[in-house]
């Protein structure tokens, strides 16, 4: 799912239909928040609440980002709907993981011993 989010930051920025200029503008917030979620997910699962780890730290990071300008290191153009598509992208993410976690299991469990 991180590489997901990854092609998703790749990708929309060739895609020139309706809402492009929106696209453009905030996609990156989403995709970037989207990917660092199941990154920090990996690094949480041994933890007793790792969803709730790896949301809180993913938001920490992407909002300190926002906030400081790209932590005064990286180039970063200030936009307050930028906040909102960080967490997005953080919601979007649990969304995803919640409703595909069963479904891996149960796929998991359907395959026979190798």
């Amino acid at each position: 799912m991180a590489l997901l989010g990854g092609a998703v930051l790749v990708l929309v920025p060739a895609y020139d239909g309706p809402l492009a200029e929106l696209l453009g503008a905030y996609e990156g917030n989403v995709a970037v928040s989207f990917a660092l979620y199941f990154a920090a997910l990996s690094a949480s699962a041994r933890y007793r609440w790792p969803r709730l780890l790896a949301a809180s730290a993913t938001l920490l990071a992407v909002e300190l980002f926002e906030a400081t300008d790209g932590f005064g290191v990286m180039a970063n153009t200030f936009d307050p709907i930028d906040f909102a598509a960080n967490a997005a992208g953080v919601g979007l993410a649990i969304v995803v993981d919640v409703v595909t976690t069963p479904l891996l299991r149960r796929h998991q469990e359907q395959k026979p011993p190798a």
